[in-house]
């Protein structure tokens, strides 16, 4: 339970944040729903730029791991601002998605590790086409059906009889 104190009420947890845009979304309850798509749709157009902008630093693997995962994350992160931090996080940890969000987040932190700390540019080139294809994975978690179809379809096209 929690104080509402824009209507001096006490909301459940359970009532907050049922639907995309409420009023009385979880976490987000001083924004507005208009605030909230500009929020989401601000750190979504800046997560694309940063990724775009990584591509004209691509023969410099530090620079391009750096960019392009900062622009990664703000644009997974900005659908926070849709659900609020709180309904976000459980999204990420529930049981469908928690290998794929941790496989994700390790690869981002690896990215960062080999451009940042290691400063070698093929482990951060390997970490990068890693954490690219733990952001499909992630990514492919939210539609319904869609990691079995794909595992389908590589099954497919990767077997072969000798």
């Amino acid at each position: 339970m929690w104080r509402n104190s824009s209507r001096d009420v006490f909301v459940d947890d359970e009532e907050c944040g049922q639907s995309l845009l409420d009023e009385d979304s979880e976490d987000l309850c001083s924004l507005t729903p208009v605030q909230r798509l500009y929020g989401f749709g601000g750190c979504l157009i800046g997560g694309v730029v940063f990724m775009i902008l990584s591509l004209l630093v691509f023969a410099k693997p530090l620079k391009f791991a750096v960019l392009f995962t900062f622009g990664n994350v703000l644009a997974v992160g900005s659908t926070a601002f849709l659900f609020g931090p709180g309904q976000q996080i459980r999204l990420m940890f529930d049981s469908v998605r928690i290998y794929a969000t941790a496989i994700y987040l390790g690869c981002v932190v690896l990215s960062l590790i080999c451009a940042l700390g290691i400063h070698n540019k093929i482990l951060t080139v390997i970490a990068m086409i890693s954490e690219i294809c733990a952001l499909i994975w992630y990514t492919l978690s939210y539609i319904p059906f869609a990691r079995r179809m794909v595992s389908e379809m590589m099954k497919r096209f990767c077997d072969t009889e000798l």
